[in-house]
């Protein structure tokens, strides 16, 4: 057998030919869907995972990686990124995450993420290996995607598209933040306007979407396809979920009402307020893509760890939930976004989960991601300690059984200015 012993540099070896299939040996393995092996083996093949135990039969001259000392976890997930559709916020010609117009469901996000962005090396050198890439603007925003935070084209990077059909959900808006000057604020009679305008298109949209499904299946000669109108058929089929942004109680019930009357599958994005209604999310079984638990309180008169005690306060209700940054800038610090939770109540086991399985479960590709587990792809990290720890190193970043580069950004900057005279 070749060895390929890892030092705590990783120099690039396992570049090397870059090579999808290998065993490796004496590191803790973490499948998060079963126990942790300790001092365990796991065998790649093909850019999958072949097997995986305590000891395994080899075939001769398969490439071997000692990890004595280090851990296998499974590749993190972000579950709300603009990661590859939009670099520099403030510069508008880099970001290609918004279309003009409010209702956009035929737009795919995957055909427009920019694989040479500068935020994908650095996200992924943190151990994230796969996020979702939305759309954003308007109504209806368009189709999110899964990807890969590896590969020379799109095509390459897609794991799964689409996963889900993005909507903004309708809310009162009278432009007022919390330190905002008064003349900036919109007269709530003209917001409550302004949103049962748009609420009503939105319904309005939805019954053409219905007549637009029974007209193709009764077919006739005078059919025309829509382009919009397709995209939305998945949705209601049941086929596609509909997430939707709804931060406040009031938006999230609203939209649970909605989607429980168009009969569509539901997850819930930014909820911040889902504490108010656990049970309404647990008897629909809706989950809840949870944003950043580094924040301050939505309201003045809310406690201050409102935001590190939700993810707990769901799992104690039994609401399935995932992480997320709904950053392309800080998507790396999402493992810190849930070790916050961890403080704050939530089980570890949970947090980890949160990261990986679940949201692999609530997009519907835990056949490929989200576990350490036979037939599954290689989506990998290898770290010296828990990756949900600040001290803690990625060591390597396998993406389907490929070794990635992890050098980024950050780290030549870091470096240059290490050596500054």
């Amino acid at each position: 057998m070749r060895v390929l012993i890892i030092c705590s540099i990783f120099a690039g070896s396992l570049l090397a030919g870059n090579e999808d299939s290998f065993l490796l040996r004496g590191a803790t393995i973490h499948p998060v869907s079963g126990p942790d092996i300790s001092g365990g083996m796991l065998l790649v093949k093909d850019g999958r995972i072949a097997d995986l135990g305590a000891k395994l039969a080899v075939a001769k001259g398969v490439r071997v990686i000692e990890a004595k000392g280090l851990h296998v976890y499974p590749g993190l997930i972000d579950s709300g990124t603009q990661i590859g559709l939009a670099e520099i916020s403030s510069v508008r010609e880099t970001v290609d995450a918004v279309e003009i117009g409010d209702f956009n469901p035929q737009l795919q996000a995957i055909v427009a993420v920019h694989p040479a962005s500068e935020h994908i090396p650095v996200t992924r050198a943190n151990g994230i290996t796969s996020v979702i890439s939305m759309p954003s603007g308007g109504v209806i925003s368009g189709q999110a995607a899964l990807i890969h935070l590896d590969g020379w084209t799109w095509e390459q990077m897609q794991v799964r598209s689409p996963v889900s059909m993005i909507l903004q959900f309708p809310v009162i808006q009278t432009g007022g933040r919390r330190f905002a000057a008064a003349a900036a604020r919109t007269p709530f009679a003209e917001a409550k306007r302004e949103y049962e305008r748009r609420f009503q298109q939105l319904r309005e949209f939805f019954e053409q979407a219905r007549r637009y499904q029974k007209a193709k299946q009764a077919g006739g000669p005078g059919f025309q396809t829509d382009a919009k109108m397709e995209a939305m058929l998945p949705v209601l089929e049941g086929k596609l979920p509909l997430v939707a942004h709804a931060v406040r109680e009031r938006a999230i019930r609203e939209a649970v009402a909605f989607a429980e009357s168009q009969k569509v599958r539901l997850v819930l994005a930014e909820a911040r307020e889902a504490w108010k209604v656990t049970g309404l999310l647990k008897e629909k079984n809706i989950p809840v893509i949870l944003g950043p638990t580094l924040e301050l309180p939505l309201e003045e008169d809310d406690p201050y760890d409102k935001a590190y005690a939700l993810p707990a306060e769901l799992h104690k209700a039994g609401v399935k939930f995932a992480f997320a940054s709904f950053s392309t800038s800080f998507s790396r610090n999402l493992p810190y976004q849930a070790a916050m939770a961890v403080a704050f109540g939530l089980p570890y086991e949970e947090a980890l989960k949160a990261l990986t399985l679940y949201p692999a479960q609530i997009w519907g590709v835990s056949e490929l991601v989200g576990s350490i587990e036979k037939g599954k792809l290689a989506d990998l990290i290898l770290t010296d300690g828990d990756p949900l720890e600040t001290r803690t190193d990625i060591k390597q970043v396998f993406i389907q059984g490929r070794a990635v580069d992890l050098d980024n950004k950050h780290l030549r900057l870091y470096q240059k200015y290490m050596k500054r005279p």
